[in-house]
């Protein structure tokens, strides 16, 4: 069937700020969706809050609506635009929950608008806990024993008969809110009260409990004449009892016997089917009982789901672009396969490789937070290893996490302590997986980590493999190693950091240089979704150590982007966005743009938006081999925030060229002491500061300088470890703390202007000329990170002489430090008199919020100046802002009800979004400085 000639534009819903649970993988599904239709020849409106994404840009989109996710917002926009249908499966659970009630409130009928993707019936079915388990027992699908409650008796009735352990599963809630397990009778009342308080319509299931048992996932995708397949089979290392948000997953699934895969496949195409008759994608979760793989069916989502994006980046197959596709009309053996370019859509993919998904958590943000593993989700991101077996994956995506490790353990990181190690299996946290390994190297034995796990023994089987490798690496030293040995090693996934730590007495660079010597170097496989079958035409690859090397070098001029890596709280979704813009401009100036990420969330692992992608960690041992096959022009890192920043020195060392700010420049801004000094020279006015290495220097400095003062490492995103102290005391517990953490670092000790305003500028530099971007002004007070602050854009109360001066220190420190791209500099204000906080020369969180507010491309524009293809004066730059744009941090302490909610220096908000107000008389804008007045007047 040809796509339906009657929809000439479609509305895109987005997810709105992101959130713990539903993050920047609808980004990417949302702008995939949108250049989908777009191809199509169709017009594309966007409604999104979140100004942070590439999806809100207009490079997406033909109409972007940068609104609150409302009723009343998507009315307004349909009296302004003649919109033909709806799309809501590309905006997670907001989306759905948005289109349903406009449903209800009879808007889609009033402007004539065609829901398109799902039927509003099948979000009732799939989200009404008590519909979909009388749904499956129609069909003959398996669930496990549960009674609905909508109300605190009726949900103790339901727990006296099912008996314990229990789960609470609220309906229409996301990312498991509200849910958990009950172990015991005592804990009941507790957990069915918030249950009951998370659920929109007070209504919970209340079932029985399959801990233990194994979990799997399949994406399917389903066209208008009933062909549905299977994109992929996705499998938890964690057991039944850990939200799938934050469990480990692999693909395609490793312990699945076909016939229960068989069987499996079989259940999700017969409930994909029983939910409505509408074209598009599906998301099953089943449980296997492991001792005779019995299956019982968990959850259906009829949309795009958050693993839509892990399976897409998995396979190479981009499943929310055909289901754009399917949403029109189109059938899936009328599509185009995107990576073969000579078969069609209508085929499901073959791996001949192994992906593991690791999430990434930030409990060092939300202190005093449980940090056990349980239903409800608690993770901020997530990394992908692509490898030819698990583990070579599994160490991949250890070494993409940025939390300091090289692998899957060998890096000094071990814990010796067998009752926390014990205790830590029992109850999982973010490093059960290096617990896991820490058992293993302290010998005990396999059953045991089995039985307190509940892990299949698969899983459990490859990492005593590494442990036994580690043992035999010990009995050689670098020049006796055996060849064959080396390469498997390598073939492992094992770094040169971590051979070289259990080496002993030898550097990275010497294991990187004999392992050259010997002839064993990466190879570049291609994600062709069918394991070579057919010719791909995706340039999209990932790393092994084999013989075949299908990553061809073009004679191109090349520019390498680094990506940020894994989103968490302080580097998020602002940051691929910025690399995003880079590869374009890059593109635009005639170079091969080549991306290296190992995200699935993001949109800049799309497999179409570099010339050439490497789905590989951000981590230098992988950066540096593809810098030797690539030989590119140069490396940006000033767009993917500190993730790149921090592979500056490296590449400096190197020489390895630094496309705009060169390393020396970026370094006098990170190192506090360097900064201080360059402030001094320059006569801008800074906070007293002085450099500890030790508790009793940092006394010696907060007297010197005098109370309140700011302590902070040098070097660190998101407020990391900064705290603000009043006392001797407090100043050495802090201290000590971060010299614990940071060995070898040294602290910086600021006087804290107390009271203090805090504003900020992003601007742009070519070496001649300095434009600022735009400057905001902070609600909350200096002390606040600014990335928890309502900030507005432009300053609304700043006076002339305040403003002028922050205009001299911004063009003063972009011409000293040498900048050549963007600079972000935060400004504290006091007494009329500015002071300079701290300055970043690279892309800024607030960037991408500037260039939708003013409607200007800022990133595009400041690529090109690093680039050295052009200069400021090149651009005509026209703000087109009526009135003011506020930027609105969002939380998700309600994932973490315990947590100390009080925001200090170091940030804890997950996502933002944007509200234009025309004047300051605006209601929310009142209220928000009334709370300024509050805080000022403390």
């Amino acid at each position: 069937m040809p796509k339906d000639s009657s929809i000439k534009s479609v509305l895109i819903i987005g997810s709105g700020p992101i959130i713990i649970g539903q993050a920047c993988e609808f980004d990417y599904s949302g702008s995939q969706a949108a250049l989908s239709l777009k191809d199509e020849g169709i017009e594309v409106s966007i409604i999104n809050s979140n100004p942070a994404t590439i999806m809100t840009d207009k490079v997406i989109a033909d109409h972007v609506y940068l609104r609150p996710l409302t009723c009343e917002s998507i009315e307004t926009i349909l009296q302004e635009q003649k919109i033909d249908a709806v799309l809501p499966t590309m905006g997670g659970q907001t989306a759905l929950n948005l289109c349903k009630e406009a449903e209800e409130r009879g808007i889609w009928a009033k402007y004539g608008v065609k829901v398109i993707g799902v039927d509003v019936a099948a979000i009732e079915k799939t989200e009404n806990r008590e519909e979909f388990r009388q749904l499956m027992i129609d069909i003959g699908i398996g669930v496990a024993r549960s009674k609905i409650a909508n109300s605190f008796l009726e949900g103790k009735e339901a727990a006296q008969e099912i008996g314990f352990p229990l789960v609470i599963r609220p309906s229409y809630t996301l990312g498991g809110t509200g849910g958990g397990f009950v172990h015991k009778k005592e804990e009941f009342d507790a957990a069915l009260s918030r249950g009951l308080q998370a659920s929109p319509t007070h209504e919970v299931l209340v079932e029985q409990a399959v801990l233990g048992w194994k979990e799997f996932e399949l994406e399917l995708l389903r066209d208008n004449k009933d062909n549905v397949i299977i994109i992929c089979s996705i499998e938890n290392f964690d057991p039944m009892g850990i939200h799938t948000g934050d469990s480990i997953t692999v693909a395609p699934a490793m312990t699945l016997s076909d016939r229960c895969y068989q069987d499996m496949r079989n259940q999700a195409i017969r409930m994909m089917r029983a939910i409505g008759n509408f074209a598009g994608g599906c998301n099953v979760q089943f449980s296997v009982n492991p001792a005779d793989e019995s299956i019982i069916a968990i959850e259906i989502n009829p949309r795009v789901s958050r693993s839509s994006a892990l399976a897409s980046k998995a396979t190479g197959y981009p499943i929310a672009k055909i289901a754009a596709k399917l949403a029109i009309g189109y059938n899936l053996d009328e599509i185009e396969n995107q990576i073969t370019k000579t078969t069609s859509a209508y085929f499901e993919p073959t791996l001949d490789y192994v992906i593991v998904k690791v999430p990434r958590w930030n409990f060092d943000k939300f202190k005093g937070a449980n940090k056990e593993l349980g239903l409800q989700m608690k993770s901020v991101g997530e990394v992908m290893g692509i490898g030819r077996t698990f583990i070579e994956a599994l160490q991949k995506a250890a070494q993409s996490l940025e939390i300091g490790r090289a692998g899957l353990g060998a890096d000094g990181r071990q814990n010796r302590n067998l009752e926390e190690i014990m205790k830590g299996l029992e109850h999982p946290s973010w490093n059960r997986l290096f617990l896991i390994k820490d058992a293993m190297s302290l010998g005990v034995p396999m059953e045991s980590i089995r039985k307190v796990t509940l892990i299949d023994k698969w899983f459990l089987v490859q990492i005593q493999e590494l442990v036994t490798l580690e043992q035999e690496l010990k009995r050689y030293s670098l020049n006796n190693i055996p060849k064959d040995f080396f390469v498997t090693l390598k073939q492992k996934g094992f770094s040169d950091v971590q051979i070289a730590w259990l080496l002993g007495n030898v550097t990275e660079d010497d294991v990187y240089n004999r392992r050259k010597e010997l002839g064993i170097k990466r190879v570049y496989k291609m994600v062709d979704t069918c394991a070579a079958e057919f010719p791909a035409q995706t340039p999209y690859y990932y790393s092994t150590f084999e013989f075949e090397n299908e990553s061809v070098v073009s004679d191109k001029k090349k520019i390498i982007v680094l990506g940020s890596g894994p989103n968490r709280i302080g580097q998020g979704i602002e940051f691929d966005y910025s690399c995003v813009h880079g590869l374009l401009a890059a593109k635009e100036c005639g170079y091969e743009s080549i991306m290296i990420n190992c995200n699935p969330e993001t949109v800049s692992t799309d497999f179409n938006m570099a010339d050439k992608l490497y789905f590989e960690p951000v981590f230098w041992e992988h950066v540096r081999e593809i810098i030797d096959h690539e030989k590119p022009e140069g490396v940006i890192v000033q767009l993917g925030g500190q993730t790149a920043l921090k592979m500056a020195e490296k590449l400096h060392e190197h020489g390895i060229k630094i496309i705009g700010t060169s390393f020396n420049d970026m370094d006098i801004a990170e190192d506090r002491g360097r900064f201080s000094d360059l402030l001094k020279d320059l006569g801008i006015p800074y906070p007293k500061y002085g450099v500890a290495e030790s508790a009793e220097e940092a006394i010696e400095v907060a007297h010197q300088v005098g109370y309140p003062v700011l302590v902070r490492p040098s070097y660190v995103l998101g407020g990391q470890g900064m705290s603000i102290v009043i006392n001797d005391d407090d100043l050495e517990k802090a201290v000590v703390k971060l010299l614990g953490d940071l060995p070898g670092n040294r602290v910086l000790i600021d006087h804290f202007l107390d009271r203090a305003e805090e504003a900020e500028s992003d601007s742009i530099c070519d070496g001649e000329d300095v434009h600022i971007v735009g400057m905001m002004e902070h609600i909350e007070p200096a002390g606040i990170h600014s990335g928890d602050s309502s900030a507005v854009l432009p300053p609304f109360n700043l006076s002339e002489n305040v403003i002028r001066q922050m205009e001299e220190y911004t063009e003063k420190l972009a011409k000293a430090l040498n900048v050549r791209g963007l600079l972000n500099i935060q400004f504290a204000i006091k007494d009329q008199k500015v002071y300079v906080i701290e300055a970043n020369p690279r892309a800024s969180r607030t960037v991408p919020f500037i260039a939708k507010a003013y409607d200007v491309p800022y990133i595009n524009i400041a690529a090109k100046v690093m680039l050295g293809a052009s200069k400021l004066k090149d651009f005509q730059i026209v703000r087109k802002l009526e009135g003011y744009a506020i930027k609105e941090p969002v939380f998700s302490f309600d994932k973490f009800p315990d947590v100390d909610k009080q925001l200090g220096p170091e940030m804890k908000s997950t996502g933002e979004a944007i509200r234009f107000i025309r004047n300051l008389e605006d209601p929310y804008f009142v209220k928000l400085y009334k709370e300024k007045s509050m805080y000022l007047s403390k």
